[in-house]
């Protein structure tokens, strides 16, 4: 009886933690950003762009990162692909044909921040996964923080 108790109460503790465990990743997604936003401020786009280029502890953690955006689609700072800078990949679709680069872009221009959820490639593991960014149009930049949510 005491182990069905146990096993019970895993079990549960597993499944609700779950839901929480996604919430407080897209609180870090949207404090990433936020944290962003407060250092173009005090420091200007371009000293954020070699932040982000450089790997800044600031802007990257467990559980997501910052990366900046054109609002031509240029990528302007990603610290986690250095390939991916300088680059407009508006064109290419997720692993499902969805052109979410250019839905982040419209939609920041119409609705300034939001989410945008499509399939990409996890680096952590190498598994096309579902992902959510949250994203934020400041002035000329896009700023966004993605988050795996898994299969």
């Amino acid at each position: 009886m005491k182990n069905k108790t146990i096993s019970a109460l895993l079990a549960a503790s597993v499944l609700f933690s779950a839901p929480v465990f996604a919430a407080d990743n897209r609180a870090a997604a949207i404090a990433m950003v936020d944290k962003g936003v407060a250092f173009l401020q005090k420091n200007g786009k371009d000293a954020l762009i070699q932040a982000v280029n450089a790997k800044s502890p600031e802007f990257i953690n467990e559980h997501t990162y910052l990366a900046l955006r054109a609002l031509d689609g240029t990528q302007l700072a990603h610290p986690t692909n250095p390939k991916l800078v300088g680059k407009n990949l508006v064109v290419l679709p997720d692993s499902d044909g969805k052109l979410f680069r250019k839905e982040i872009i419209d939609r920041a221009q119409s609705e300034g921040k939001g989410w945008v959820d499509y399939r990409y490639n996890n680096p952590a593991n190498g598994q096309i996964e579902k992902k959510s960014t949250y994203f934020l149009k400041k002035d000329d930049v896009i700023l966004e923080a993605g988050i795996y949510r898994g299969k």
